[in-house]
């Protein structure tokens, strides 16, 4: 998977003229040498051993230029920047064995009942959450401790910079579902859009997403999990316009933000649990359950607003 972000990326690039393509005839065993000399830094991309092991998505021209700098990292911002990280891991897995115990020794999916389910469902995708942070986190150091964090490599106007995969805070305190979209794994998120969403005519964002649960595997509860996920940002488009137009009040604006940021991270979490299911069985248990109120609320909401928004026009 990683693999296939790299290719495409840098395919993308090629296509897109920022990077230039390696070129030469293979008349002779000298062409042939100044052939793979010129591709050598492609190689060396796609095979950049940090990332495969699940860092962010790093442009070539970043590589290149991180390559090309070749200047030491300055120990005391280094130092710090990995010790900080450090700590950060030590206490997100500290909050997943804490969550564990918490989650262990209550009902689970199988035999919770009712509003239990609620419960039951937002603490196990706290734990899949606080997994996945902690994986981000380490990941970023290890591209720190190999010089190409967020301070090697920056030139002067360029475009893409360094992209961390995970900003905990934003993913934690928003209460819109498309931001979350986007910034979660944001480096894979920006590949997406740029490989599928500006590329597709009609229904981008549901191309978008039906690509990504083909990328993960197409498991049941990732097809359905990440198809409900696109329906819930096409929901979220509407009802948060449609909200800054008729909610006026500051104190109404406030209860908005608060009742939208529950159902938010319910959501999210639905929808985690049935990308980590996977099986038929677990989405099954999942759908039956009373979690699946928060996706429906903003299905019928989607559905009114579609409805208005037509005869408006």
């Amino acid at each position: 998977m990683l693999l296939t972000q790299r290719v495409t990326s840098l395919s993308l690039d090629v296509r897109e003229g920022k990077v230039e393509a390696a070129s030469g005839g293979m008349g002779n065993r000298s062409s042939l040498s100044e052939c793979l000399s010129k591709a050598l830094p492609y190689f060396s991309y796609l095979l950049f051993f940090p990332a495969l092991l699940g860092g962010p998505l790093c442009s070539f021209q970043r590589f290149q230029a991180c390559v090309e700098r070749s200047s030491p990292l300055q120990p005391g911002l280094s130092l710090w920047a990995l010790t900080w990280r450090g700590l950060q891991i030590v206490g997100l897995q500290w909050l997943k064995v804490a969550l564990r115990r918490v989650v262990s020794a209550g009902a689970g999916l199988d035999d919770c009942q009712q509003l239990e389910c609620i419960y039951v469902m937002w603490s196990t995708a706290g734990l899949f959450k606080l997994t996945y942070y902690s994986h981000w986190i380490l990941d970023d150091s290890l591209l720190h401790a190999a010089g190409f964090g967020s301070e090697a490599g920056q030139r002067s106007g360029e475009e893409e910079g360094y992209i961390p995969d995970g900003d905990i805070w934003t993913l934690e305190t928003t209460h819109r579902i498309s931001l979350f979209a986007r910034q979660w794994n944001r480096s894979t998120a920006r590949w997406l859009r740029r490989l599928i969403f500006q590329n597709s005519q009609r229904w981008p964002v549901l191309q978008t997403f039906a690509f990504s649960a083909w990328w993960h595997g197409l498991h049941p509860g990732q097809v359905f999990g990440f198809l409900c996920w696109s329906v819930m940002v096409e929901a979220d488009y509407l009802i948060h316009t449609f909200a800054s137009v008729w909610i006026s009040s500051w104190s109404l604006r406030l209860l908005y933000r608060a009742l939208t940021w529950v159902h938010t991270q319910l959501i999210i979490a639905y929808i985690m649990l049935a990308v980590e299911g996977r099986s038929f069985a677990s989405l099954s248990r999942l759908c039956c359950s009373y979690n699946s109120i928060f996706p429906g609320v903003y299905c019928v909401l989607l559905l009114l607003l579609v409805k208005r928004k037509q005869k408006r026009n």
